[in-house]
């Protein structure tokens, strides 16, 4: 039997933070963003390779896989590249293959993995850089400035939604529910 790499040990659900129902407004988005962080990691834990990697809601091509280089992109784009004006390259996406993030699963989950927490650290640093939830960043794509107050409410978004596919898919793939 394959032993189980550290980090994709069972989570204990006791591990996620609760979310402050007394704070101010930058408190509160930040913990909600690290609750939907956590969930994501929840619903990864204690699964093989094989399982992570399953499509397992066909014909959709999501995996717990395919949502962690997905959201590992988004971290990338929104909080390095488009914030905090980084130069780095794109990840897990090309003009060619832009949805590389879920259809190509080559490589092990445990980089993958590695990636987001790499990627979540790098946008927690940004993020506590920033002076107040007014400061901005610009769409690359369209010059069109945005806030930091803003952007949280999107990744918010853009976690919840994925966590809603990532409960579906854990729960196809081996009975786990309430993460």
């Amino acid at each position: 039997m394959t032993q189980t790499p550290k980090h994709l040990s069972k989570v204990a659900e006791s591990d996620r933070q609760p979310i402050p129902r007394l704070a101010d407004e930058r408190e509160t988005l930040v913990a909600y963003l690290e609750w939907h962080r956590e969930t994501l990691a929840l619903k990864c834990s204690g699964l093989s390779q094989q399982a992570v990697s399953t499509r397992a809601v066909p014909p959709s091509t999501m995996s717990l896989h395919g949502l962690v280089r997905h959201l590992a992109s988004c971290e990338r784009w929104w909080f390095r590249i488009q914030f905090a004006g980084d130069d780095v390259p794109l990840l897990h996406y090309s003009d060619d293959d832009p949805d590389e993030d879920f259809d190509r699963l080559d490589g092990d989950f445990d980089e993958a993995l590695a990636r987001w927490h790499t990627e979540c650290a790098r946008s927690r640093e940004i993020l506590a850089a920033a002076p107040s939830l007014d400061a901005q960043g610009v769409v690359k794509t369209t010059g069109e400035p945005f806030s930091l107050r803003w952007m949280l409410v999107s990744m918010i978004a853009e976690y919840a939604r994925h966590n809603g596919h990532a409960d579906l898919l854990r729960e196809v793939t081996d009975g786990a529910t309430g993460r």
